[in-house]
């Protein structure tokens, strides 16, 4: 097959290849995305049979960002990419998320998408191209799929509202969300906002979605030409009708009851399986043994649908409240003895316990990857331990699920820091308890362990989480959804904000068609949710802590000269390090805008006034017409030489001590007297300094 190329034609102008035919051919679908220099390789493969007793689809989406494309060395000890990076994983659940649900659901294969970033432009940011890479590869195979679908990047500078930013321009814009949609609907939110609006929310999202159905014309283009718009056959899953019939007859009025009677989460799993164990008690052995399998998704079927008529028949929830109720809520701060700060929030039967621990620029998150780097100074982690579900399973290293949710919680939050914070902040949220929501549990006991630990927040921030029950003609929109309402549900919708705007928002929708009504609705009733939320904080803790805890070091910042930074650091770093030994204190020093930046971080005010002082010393430079507290060094008949920083003096004349003559200067100063001074002059030529005191005295009245 000849390379076939087709393009997406930007509304500013820009321009997106898509190039199929002429690399990795050998898998079942590959393309090329070209933007300016970017150039991104995405591949599928997907078997031809699913595994035994597999009822999922067993996708897997991972996104690599090459050195090389950038002209770069792998940082490290190997030289050579080995984990992927929480950025290119949140990539990669950027992808996950939207593709996933538009397979179909019988088709249980296991699959595996590769998007390789070869070639990187510093004025395209590659997230956004990864979805639409995904699609194509998907749209020139014989996988079944029912998209096309893409993902466009949303920036507003000055009020206008941008496909795909550069870099550049979204340093300067209030919104950075992507958008992921089919021609249809829209089916994946994510982003971060400056306190916006529902409303204009939505614009950005509409706005998104014009340019999504652009890029999905073009992919049925290329399907089309390249001859894959029939896709193969499979049979992944075997039926017994009448089996299934059964299960329903059996099962649905019990798993109604059950749903109707408002249990707790453990209780109603409880209730669940005994009417389960009770159907299969009706089987016999070997129709057990050979069903077990189909019986799994015939339950799951049944509770599914039992669960669902429920809420839309009786507007009641599993336990018990209306759509727009919120569960209970209790917060606690200075939870912990120790930590900088730290708060307990518990909604229902979700728990966070959250610290605050607070450093200097050494602290900093460190950004080492091809399209980002730098650092961070404020930073979030979450943690989502298996005994928080009742659960044992195998700890093996930080989850995809933990980084993506850390990682919402952390935008949420990370425009309320005020921007003459000092500190680097590291947020940790430990989920003790979950069934519902726990990114934005964090949310909430993050702003309360923030305001605990004294961080200057601009405004509180409060989340929630929205679901959606439909079955095309009647809707309802949850607030603060169970973990069950989400898994059987067909959205889940966190947004996250203070009580003036949205600050942060994660959608995924599972079924296709979602309307803007429902979307309107959803945000409109989670911004009541929210502000409920807001008010449960600002009563447990109503303003930032005005003094930081005792036990927390304190922090200095200073300013000194660009040519004096090294006569602080010294040959390899020999000075700073005995002065941080000296006044047991840390120290840090970077060039900001042709001055050295100081930080000092101390236990005590007298640790930090010492190594204070000891810089000043360090960096003395003498300004004439400023006024120093001197020390006599020696004493001539025509003056004395007075000490006024750290190896620098200077000459107060005989005639600069007082107004009135002085015969003898012995009579008025001696060696390592203190003397106020001022300096009033240094010698061009000589560099010499020359002090007066008499102008610091009252001038005598002329007789």
């Amino acid at each position: 097959m000849k390379e076939i190329v087709k393009k997406i034609e930007q509304k500013d102008g820009r321009t997106i290849e898509i190039r199929t035919g002429k690399l990795a051919k050998q898998a079942h679908g590959s393309v090329e995305l070209r933007m300016g220099n970017s150039v991104l390789l995405a591949t599928v493969v997907s078997n031809k049979e699913a595994k035994d007793d597999v009822d999922f689809l067993p996708l897997t989406v991972d996104y690599r960002e090459k050195f090389a494309a950038d002209g770069r060395f792998p940082g490290g000890f190997l030289k050579r990419e080995a984990r992927p990076t929480d950025h290119e994983i949140l990539i990669m659940r950027l992808v996950d998320r939207i593709l996933r649900p538009l397979f179909p659901s019988d088709y249980h294969a296991e699959t595996q998408i590769m998007l390789s970033l070869v070639s990187h432009d510093e004025n395209v940011c590659p997230e956004a191209l990864a979805g639409l890479g995904a699609s194509a590869a998907l749209a020139v195979s014989d996988i079944p799929f029912n998209g096309p679908i893409s993902e466009v990047r949303v920036g507003r500078v000055s009020g206008e509202l941008i496909a795909n930013p550069t870099p550049a321009q979204l340093e300067e814009s209030d919104i950075d969300m992507v958008i992921g949609a089919s021609a249809d609907s829209v089916a994946m939110v994510e982003g971060e906002m400056d306190e916006i609006s529902e409303a204009e929310m939505v614009e950005a999202i509409k706005f998104a979605h014009e340019e999504i159905k652009n890029h999905c014309a073009v992919q049925l283009e290329l399907t089309k030409a390249v001859g894959t718009e029939t896709k193969r056959e499979y049979s992944h899953e075997n039926h017994d009708k009448e089996l299934e019939d059964d299960v329903m007859a059996y099962c649905y009025d019990k798993f109604y009851a059950v749903a109707k009677k408002a249990s707790e989460k453990h209780a109603r799993s409880n209730d669940f399986k005994a009417i389960k164990d009770a159907f299969k008690e009706t089987l016999s052995e070997e129709e057990l043994a050979e069903k077990t399998f189909m019986l799994g998704a015939y339950f799951k079927k049944a509770e599914k649908k039992a669960v669902r008529d429920m809420v839309l028949n009786e507007n009641v929830r599993l336990d018990g409240r209306s759509p727009s109720d919120i569960r209970p809520i209790w917060c606690e701060i200075d939870y912990l003895p120790r930590p900088h700060g730290s708060a307990l929030f518990t909604r229902g039967e979700t728990q966070s316990l959250t610290t605050v621990t607070l450093g200097t620029k050494m602290d900093e998150n460190r950004i080492d990857g091809v399209t980002e780097v730098g650092s961070e100074r404020f930073y979030l982690h979450y943690n989502f331990p298996p005994f928080s579900t009742g659960e044992a399973r195998p700890i093996r290293g930080v989850s995809r699920r933990e980084i993506g949710h850390g990682n919402l919680a952390q935008r949420a939050l990370s425009r309320m820091i005020d921007e003459d914070n000092p500190y680097t902040v590291r947020v940790v949220s430990d989920i003790l308890e979950s069934n519902g929501s726990s990114s934005m549990a964090t949310v909430c006991a993050g702003t309360m362990a923030l305001m605990d630990a004294g961080v200057k927040l601009k405004k509180p921030v409060s989340g929630i989480a929205m679901g959606l029950i439909t079955d095309g003609s009647n809707f309802a929109v949850l607030s603060d959804i169970l973990g069950d309402e989400d898994f059987l549900g067909d959205m889940d919708f966190k947004v996250c904000g203070t009580k003036d705007g949205i600050t942060a928002c994660q959608m995924d929708i599972k079924i296709e068609g979602l309307s803007y009504e429902i979307l309107t609705q959803a945000l409109e009733q989670s911004n009541a949710g929210r502000l409920h939320i807001l008010g449960k904080i600002t009563d447990t803790i109503s303003e930032t802590r005005a003094q930081l805890k005792p036990h927390v070091p304190k922090i200095h910042v200073m300013f000194i000269p660009k040519d004096t930074i090294g006569a602080v650091i010294g040959p390899g770093g020999k000075i700073i390090q005995q002065l941080q030994s000296d006044t047991d204190t840390t120290i840090t020093i970077e060039e900001i805008d042709n001055q050295g930046k100081v930080e000092i971080l101390g236990t005590t005010q007298e640790l930090l006034d010492n190594a204070i002082s000891e810089i000043k010393a360090l960096t003395f430079t003498p300004e004439v017409g400023d006024v120093y507290t001197g020390t006599v060094r020696s004493v001539m008949p025509y003056g004395a030489f007075v000490n006024i920083g750290k190896g620098t003096d200077g000459l107060l004349h005989i005639s600069e001590i007082n107004w009135e003559r002085v015969e003898n200067i012995e009579d008025v100063l001696k060696e390592g007297d203190k003397v106020e001074v001022k300096l009033t002059e240094i010698d061009a030529k000589s560099g010499k300094l020359r002090l007066s005191r008499k102008v610091l005295l009252p001038k005598p009245e002329k007789k």
